[in-house]
């Protein structure tokens, strides 16, 4: 399986399907993470899940794979209230997530943007 697909196989399962076994087969335990509200490790993720709402959805965008690291688009609705459009970073190791990054904004609606561009396709 190619590292992109791993990681839509990964972020389907634990944020489509609220999968926590995901973490377990996707995630390695040592995962270090960038963004700097959420800690290193898979036991953050372990309490937050289930508590998103049931309003929350995720929708993967654009996929794109070089080497060991993985960027993709996505959309986070429902994320304390908003909807998010965030570019997910990954670094994988032997078929496991190990490391993250991201940058992520509020999605602003077409008819409110400059170039009147969408920000997710």
């Amino acid at each position: 399986m190619r590292n992109k697909d791993i990681v839509k196989a990964a972020m389907t399962a634990l944020f489509v399907e609220r999968d926590l076994s995901a973490l377990d087969r996707y995630w390695d335990p040592g995962y270090i993470q960038h963004n700097p509200r959420m800690p290193n490790g898979v036991e953050f993720f372990k309490k937050m899940i289930p508590s998103l709402g049931p309003d929350f959805m995720y929708e993967a965008g654009m996929v794109i794979e070089e080497g060991d690291l993985v960027v993709a688009h996505g959309r986070y609705a429902g994320w304390a209230g908003k909807t998010m459009i965030a570019v997910d970073i990954f670094r994988l190791r032997q078929g496991k997530l190990v490391e993250h990054w991201d940058v992520i904004q509020e999605e602003v609606a077409v008819a409110q943007t400059i170039s009147g561009n969408p920000m997710f396709p």
